[in-house]
């Protein structure tokens, strides 16, 4: 018998028990596969269960990788599960894996929630190539930001999909949005996961409607796991919570009515589209994202409170964001005139180097507003101190890679390789003062995998009314 079904027996599939047990009966992974791993890995899985998987193309990458959708299960539901829909957050691969193995070994799961099941193992392998350089040891931050790839928000495959409100407009569609579109228009599904996962800190969630009857159990799950969930800083001052970590996705119209509020300046050419969560409401789908940490810290979920208002610690950490992010304004400026390469580093410094001294004007003008004048929590100090640190080895990291580039390929005139140093020294001193005020404990693969697993059985229960 499957060891998840050992746990769980005496439960029934798709009750709160059984997901939990479920949901901690992960097999133990040390890394992340690389896209050839797991690209065979999923086809070794559907010609082991040819009678039960089949497979189909929807589209190609821009760098020309199949993208591929595999499929499993019969019933009135559908519902769509998509890995690496931002190519920096591989949790979401082994998740898709285990779910098509579990969905195919697991007679009783399977025909429990009498569901077809849609699994993208990666809707963007070619940005997931780029990371790979970190995969072999997840475990260190300081690997991990070094070697770290996010592409720019216009080249974001969950963030190109069409969109026009008051001064803004989005139509250019990558191959890969397209593959993803055409995936949930073939599905029509009743529940889509976009398989994400954040940096540091807590687990907290995203859903596209409130439904209630899932918030117990989303809170059990990484509680069962020795996860904490975040209660800290959200991602945008815009949202709505439903849930003590679990908030509504809204709109994009939304979040460029309060940018537009705060004085800042919405959505300017190359900020890319809408969200795939969105293109999927004209199904009357529910999306579900579950967004976890590599990496967790025992203030994540303090709500303490400090002698430090609100309003404080975002006009303080605003400040530092305004710094760095000139910092890195002026860098990138000194290097434009000598740059040659097109890479995709440098694209998306482009593109994300301004966002820090925007998110720094950004906190500034919210800790004017009457609701920032309470004090901070211990958790929205860490959350918004931590996002510094993420920020300045994330970016930067991208933009001394793009410098790098320049220099690997013999192309750097002398005046770039003296700011490829200055940028190397600068991120060096980063890195240093991130190590030292890092207290955070590396969470295993495995609970990660669990969380994301438990939050798709979650859902999947509801639909099939098991809870």
């Amino acid at each position: 018998m499957d060891t998840a079904l050992t746990l769980a027996r005496g439960s029934r599939v798709g009750s709160a028990d059984d997901i939990l047990a479920r949901s901690g009966a992960i097999p133990e992974y040390t890394s992340f596969p690389s896209m050839d791993e797991l690209t065979a890995r999923f086809e070794a899985l559907r010609k082991e269960h040819p009678e039960l998987i089949s497979v189909q193309r929807i589209g190609t990458s821009r760098l020309g990788d199949a993208l591929m959708m595999y499929s499993i299960g019969e019933g009135a539901l559908s519902h769509l599960v998509v890995g690496g829909v931002h190519p920096n957050e591989p949790v979401g691969a082994w998740t898709a894996l285990h779910l098509l193995e579990q969905l195919a070994t697991d007679t009783e799961l399977r025909l429990g929630l009498a569901a077809r099941w849609s699994i993208v193992p990666c809707i963007d392998p070619d940005g997931a190539r780029l990371n790979e350089g970190w995969f072999a040891h997840p475990g260190d931050r300081s690997s991990y930001a070094r070697a770290f790839y996010r592409p720019a928000p216009n080249e974001q495959v969950e963030w190109t999909f069409p969109w026009s409100y008051k001064r803004a407009y989005f139509d250019a569609m990558l191959p890969e949005t397209q593959a993803l579109a055409r995936a949930i228009d073939l599905t029509t599904p009743d529940l889509y996961v976009a398989l994400h996962n954040a940096e540091m800190g807590g687990v907290y969630y995203y859903l596209t409607r409130d439904v209630p009857e899932i918030y117990d159990l989303l809170a059990a799950v990484p509680e069962s796991l020795g996860l904490p969930l975040d209660k800290g800083e959200p991602e945008g001052g815009h949202l709505t919570e439903l849930a003590q970590a679990i908030f509504l996705t809204g709109t994009l119209e939304e979040v460029y009515d309060w940018i537009e509020s705060l004085g800042g300046d919405p959505f300017p050419p190359g900020s890319g589209g809408n969200a795939s969560s969105d293109y999927a409401l004209r199904h009357g789908t529910l999306s579900l994202i579950a967004e976890l940490p590599y990496w967790k810290h025992a203030d994540a979920d303090n709500t303490e409170p400090i002698d430090e208002s609100y309003a404080e610690l975002l006009a303080r950490t605003g400040s530092v964001f305004v710094d760095f992010g000139t910092e890195l304004m002026d860098m990138l400026a000194a290097a434009e005139p000598m740059l040659t390469l097109d890479s995709p580093f440098l694209r998306a410094s482009r593109a994300f180097v301004p966002m820090m001294t925007a998110t720094g004007e950004s906190n500034i003008a919210r800790s004017l507003q009457p609701e920032a004048q309470r004090p901070a929590t211990v958790a929205e100090r860490f959350g918004c101190e931590d996002l510094i640190h993420m920020y300045r080895l994330r970016y930067g990291g991208m933009l001394l890679r793009a410098l790098e580039a320049e220099v690997n390929a013999g192309t750097a005139r002398a005046e770039l390789r003296r700011i490829c140093a200055r940028m190397h020294a600068l991120y060096t001193r980063w890195q240093e003062e991130a190590a030292e005020e890092n207290a955070a404990e590396t969470i295993p693969i495995s609970s990660l995998v669990g969380v994301q697993y438990g939050a798709i059985l979650a859902g999947a229960s509801y639909f099939a009314g098991s809870l």
